[in-house]
């Protein structure tokens, strides 16, 4: 009998970030810029998906509609990564915000917004987040 719980993922995955023309990100320090963030699996995630969820049904009461602004939507997916969203690297920083405030600014610049695009395709992929194999 096999355990399936030996193919978990990983609670968080390091996203290395790259630019809008696809190189690499690389801070004043030298380092690369980097995201942690939380697995599908975590239970942050799961937070996270839950207060988006708990947001669209809110505006369905409020409004009975679904209609969304540009602003809007990019305010909800800033706010849903943030919750997806362990750490920055010690090198990024956006008007001397830290923590979830900087999490949210940061995806929420749409003249950054590569960042963003980045972060949700790193969660939507289960593979990011893999064990590394003890296997040469």
């Amino acid at each position: 009998m096999t355990d399936i719980r030996r193919f978990a993922v990983d609670e968080t995955s390091v996203l290395t970030l790259r630019g809008a023309d696809d190189s690499p990100l690389i801070g004043d320090d030298g380092a690369p810029m980097t995201i942690t963030l939380y697995s599908p699996g975590s239970k942050a995630y799961a937070k996270a998906q839950a207060a988006n969820q708990n947001r669209m049904i809110d505006k369905l009461k409020r409004k009975g509609k679904m209609d969304q602004t540009a602003e809007e939507k990019a305010r909800e997916q800033a706010e849903f990564l943030a919750g997806c969203t362990k750490e920055f690297s010690a090198n990024i920083e956006y008007d001397g915000l830290s923590g979830e405030e900087l999490f949210k600014a940061v995806y929420a610049d749409t003249s950054i917004g590569f960042i963003a695009e980045q972060a949700g395709k790193h969660l939507g992929d289960w593979g990011n987040f893999t064990p590394a194999s003890t296997k040469s």
